[in-house]
């Protein structure tokens, strides 16, 4: 059975300025989403140019921190923020809101597609593919900082089952790198290849919203419910299902309604 390998949260020391290991993890998300962006954009054809992926990028970043932050405060930490208002600050202690990082991302793309004043879907379209990779690199920032770990396996012999021996001696799921593999790596194959080729508006963020609400509902049976949530619907769907839920019916919609207008638009 594996056990997890203790991590000091802390990368390393410069001077009074700790670099944590989480911070670090995101930089790594920025800066692949930066440069698949930067790739892309030079294609012929792109109405990209590499100031407006670096305006893009600020704004994703902005929208992630802020509505991730804020969405993890009031998706799973109110009580807490209510006791101390200033922990909502403390962004390296961890806790952050998937959700609310996707909510703070529209929003920013909202602004900088007004901006620029291009399509906000043909921006999203753009933006969904650059998203998996700093996924990826959260989850394992999750997995390094020992958060998020999973349910008990049942069979204590499963060959990819985890103690963490700050949580019990119990054999776990390390769901924090099915989640690396299933949103970060497969959605990312995913959507590179879907965008490779033209596609209506709307179906490449669409296929995003799908693609991430399936493999976030599924590895949610492997994750260990919030402990001061638990299981709230049903006696068995967590809050993380009750976020993604939405994600996958709207993705679904929209795929539609993308073919729907191609099919229209085609025949106009």
């Amino acid at each position: 059975m594996l056990v997890y390998p203790h991590i000091d949260p802390v990368a390393l020391h410069v001077g009074p300025l700790s670099i944590h290991w989480y911070g670090l993890m995101y930089l790594c998300g920025f800066g692949a989403g930066y440069a698949l962006a930067l790739w892309r954009c030079r294609r012929t054809g792109s109405t990209w140019t590499p100031d407006m992926v670096s305006d893009m990028v600020f704004y994703v970043a902005l929208g992630v921190i802020i509505g991730g932050r804020l969405g993890y405060v009031f998706f799973y930490g109110l009580p807490r923020f209510l006791n101390d208002p200033l922990w909502a600050l403390r962004v390296w202690e961890g806790g952050m809101s998937f959700h609310g990082g996707l909510l703070g991302v529209i929003v920013a793309m909202i602004i900088f597609a007004r901006q620029y004043q291009k399509n906000w879907f043909d921006v999203m379209d753009f933006v969904a593919p650059l998203v998996p990779p700093g996924i990826f690199f959260g989850r394992l920032g999750n997995f390094i900082g020992g958060e998020l770990w999973g349910r008990p396996v049942i069979d204590q012999h499963y060959p990819l089952a985890m103690i963490f021996p700050h949580v019990d001696m119990l054999g776990r799921h390390p769901s924090q790198l099915y989640e690396a593999a299933l949103e970060g790596l497969m959605l990312f194959v995913l959507l590179w290849w879907f965008s490779s080729k033209p596609r209506p508006r709307m179906a490449v963020s669409s296929l995003f919203l799908i693609g991430y609400g399936f493999s976030r509902f599924i590895v949610e049976f492997f994750r260990q419910p919030d402990a001061d949530k638990g299981f709230i619907l049903f006696d068995w769907m967590t809050m993380g299902q009750i976020l993604t839920t939405p994600m996958i019916l709207g993705g679904l919609i929209l795929m539609l309604l993308a073919y729907r207008n191609a099919r229209l638009g085609a025949r106009a």
